[in-house]
């Protein structure tokens, strides 16, 4: 084909990747994207610094008003998007930071969707229309301060009184768990693993706000102390036993991750090509420098290569075909090299690179938490190792 027929080439979408989406999908991204850069970017760095989320509730309502809470639900409110629309969200919302992100994934992927695919029809009802506008934010209590990447031992409880179930114990690094109006907590019983919705003004449970974050600092993150909450018999999720149920719901969790990751990659890699067309030494622009394009080339590749996995994933779980161990393949590529992607921005910038007046140092310690979180680098290493041999290496 001649040169002269060939579409003209886009330094933001090398590869072409948006002729692989529709115009609801680009409308969704869109949508996703001028709301995060009215509401958000303006501000973050101020929120970042002082390590608050001031505006938390208002931001969930708005969230709540353009779809982007359980937006790939069903029902009760929600959306019911496409995956790989839910992914655009998740990107767009992580350009402008890991912390509006993680407040989405939590409120849909861990709260929302626990409840929507294990929950009764009562509980649904109950709380699902108001998380899906907003209205109630929810947090997802699985890590203890002493269990996280084995959650099988973890050592809250949740005992048989009469008809009532009484919980105790404690839950560590959970997002939105001090704003939250509703919890989902996972407890030991003499059945197995169970799930527990847990209304937060319940007497015995309290919240208090994990400080002293250097990650995740536009973020309300939180421990949950459960003692002695007595709750009725339908606080339980009826529809699941086991680690099957907690594990799913990380799983769609990571997936949102998959996509976000870049979200917060792309804006270190556009901030470096932005500097480096302006950054003048030695008498031009350092954008001009073999060394400078070599490391904007590897970025840029490493980039769309990540939007490119989670785009095929998001279409394999559109068509019902994901696998765990495939989102485990992607949380751990793409975290791992948006990590690469903002350091390398950073020694771009140089100085400017610690400053809050660009994005990257704050992408790149909020992606130290995201790299940790919902499954550790060693965890999705193991999970891929033991479907790649057929051996189980974790103990």
């Amino acid at each position: 084909m001649s040169s002269s027929l060939l579409p003209p080439f886009d330094p933001s979408d090398p590869l072409g990747i948006d002729d692989l989406l529709s115009e609801e999908d680009l409308a969704v991204r869109d949508t996703v994207r001028a709301w995060a850069g009215d509401r958000v970017l303006p501000y973050v760095a101020e929120w970042y610094e002082k390590g608050e989320l001031p505006q938390l509730r208002e931001l969930a309502r708005e969230l709540g008003g353009i779809g982007a809470l359980g937006m790939s639900l069903t029902g009760y409110g929600c959306a019911g998007a496409s995956a790989v629309q839910y992914g655009l969200a998740c990107l767009e919302l992580e350009a402008a930071d890991s912390g509006i992100r993680s407040l989405v994934s939590v409120q849909g992927s861990l709260a929302m969707y626990a409840i929507h695919r294990f929950g009764s029809e009562e509980q649904k009802q109950t709380w699902l229309p108001r998380m899906a506008a907003g209205e109630v934010i929810g947090c997802f209590g699985l890590t203890e301060p002493d269990h996280g990447s084995d959650p099988a031992g973890m050592r809250t409880r949740a005992k048989k009184d009469g008809s009532d179930w009484v919980l105790d114990g404690r839950k560590m690094w959970i997002t939105n768990g001090s704003v939250a109006g509703v919890a989902v907590v996972w407890a030991q019983t003499e059945d197995g693993i169970r799930g527990f919705v847990v209304p937060t003004d319940a007497p015995g449970f309290s919240a208090p706000e994990i400080k002293h974050k250097w990650s995740l600092r536009a973020s309300v993150t939180s421990e949950l102390v459960l003692d002695g909450v007595r709750l009725p018999a339908d606080a339980v999720l009826p529809e699941v036993v086991g680690l099957t149920g907690p594990l799913s719901c990380l799983s769609h969790a990571r997936y949102g991750i998959v996509w976000g990751a870049m979200g917060a990659a792309r804006a270190c890699f556009e901030t470096a090509v932005d500097y480096a067309k302006s950054r003048e030494q030695f008498g031009r622009p350092i954008g001009g420098f073999q060394l400078t394009q070599a490391k904007l080339a590897d970025m840029a590749v490493e980039l769309h290569k990540g939007i490119l996995l989670a785009h095929h994933l998001g279409r394999r779980m559109d068509a019902g075909r994901l696998r765990p161990e495939q989102v485990s393949f992607g949380k751990l590529n793409n975290v791992r090299e948006a990590i690469e992607i903002c350091r390398t921005a950073r020694t771009i910038l140089g100085a400017n690179g610690i400053s809050l007046e660009y994005p990257v140092m704050r992408h790149a310690t909020n992606l130290e938490s995201v790299l940790t979180y919902e499954g550790t680098v060693e965890m999705h290493q193991l999970v891929l190792g033991k479907a790649l041999t057929g051996l189980d290496a974790f103990r």
